[in-house]
């Protein structure tokens, strides 16, 4: 059994001003066939600490801030759970410390370390998502889009997503747990809950 590890580097441009959700589907899926892994996982990782990775049905329809719905009705979520940074101390980063920070890495300016929301944003949302790969495809379901989302909207930005594909070659034994048979998580009640009680007659009478 041969196992293969496999990474590739996706160079992305967000636009800034609102952030930016990249649909890198297609690009994911010809990285796991090109990689010859046959079953393993995909695990798809920003490189940024105010971006995210996620995995969402694709909502077709575009907005005129070229978002889809879905993707801005997950915005305005976000908004009010994380508002945009619209003021100087609106949050308590950037300190003073880390805006000297930013100048000695030659940041063009202060305006750039104010990306709290994006920062927050992204923790809430994870900077990762890891798919499984089925003979050679990415299982994503009928509906699953892989998208890169940037939250750091104070600049266009040149961004990075890592994508590392990891399995073997050869195929597997049957996938099929509890013989495909649908398991019941429903609650069981022991007996001595479904025992008779007196007041069952009273309720009858009612």
């Amino acid at each position: 059994m041969e196992f293969k590890v496999v990474q590739k580097e996706l160079e992305l441009q967000s636009r800034g001003w609102v952030p930016t959700f990249h649909d890198v589907t297609t690009d994911i899926v010809k990285i796991v066939e090109a990689s010859g892994v046959k079953n393993g996982t995909c695990c798809i990782a920003s490189h940024h600490t105010t971006c995210s990775v996620m995995v969402q049905e694709c909502s077709h329809d575009f907005d005129t801030f070229d978002l889809e719905y879905l993707q801005h009705d997950l915005l305005d979520i976000m908004r009010k759970l994380i508002p945009d940074f619209a003021e100087e101390h609106q949050y308590r980063h950037p300190g003073p410390v880390h805006a000297q920070f930013g100048r000695y890495v030659d940041e063009p300016g202060n305006f750039t370390s104010m990306n709290t929301d994006g920062h927050l944003r992204s923790v809430f949302f994870g900077r990762s998502e890891t798919m499984t790969i089925k003979d050679g495809k990415l299982d994503g379901g009928e509906f699953a889009h892989v998208y890169f989302i940037d939250w750091d909207h104070v600049r266009a930005r040149h961004r990075q997503l890592n994508v590392t594909v990891m399995g073997t070659t050869d195929d597997v034994e049957s996938r099929k747990y509890n013989d495909g048979k649908v398991i019941n998580t429903l609650r069981k009640f022991p007996e001595e809950e479904k025992a008779y009680m007196a007041q069952f007659d009273e309720w009858k009478k009612r």
